[in-house]
């Protein structure tokens, strides 16, 4: 878990002063929805990213405590997307039901995260039959 962890620290400085302890149980809640295999050499960076997207979703980011912002996504809710203080402006991301990956959208990491996995996951596998395949017109 180390080595991810190093990878944490690089891409998501703003979780710097987050215990390692903490980072390394969110590393271990996160592992499993991303896959060694399909990720292969790409694997540690997109489990950081995956890590660092679902806890700044969890409000664990040191900067949004300090601001006292919160964010709350789960079930479906939306999300900050931005916030000014000078004039109060606090403006709302709200993750489409239909799509799965528009929660990811919410936060840098969760973007950076699926530009990593749609270089390594094929979304759609074609196993080469159409209409006029012979094992189709059998």
């Amino acid at each position: 878990m180390q080595p991810i962890l190093n990878i944490f620290r690089i891409v998501a400085p703003e979780f710097a002063d987050v215990p390692g302890e903490t980072v390394l149980r969110w590393i271990e809640l996160t592992a499993p929805f991303v896959s060694k295999k399909r990720f292969k050499t790409l694997y540690t960076q997109a489990l950081a990213l995956l890590t660092a997207h679902r806890m700044k979703l969890a409000g664990l980011s040191p900067a949004d405590i300090a601001k006292g912002v919160t964010v709350e996504s789960a079930g479906g809710g939306s999300a900050v997307s931005s916030f000014s203080e000078g004039g109060m402006s606090i403006s709302f991301n709200t993750p489409n039901p239909l799509d799965a990956d528009s929660e990811l959208v919410l936060t840098q990491y969760g973007s950076q995260y699926l530009r990593v996995r749609n270089l390594c996951v094929i979304g759609i596998l074609s196993a080469g039959e159409g209409p006029n395949s012979p094992e189709v017109n059998l």
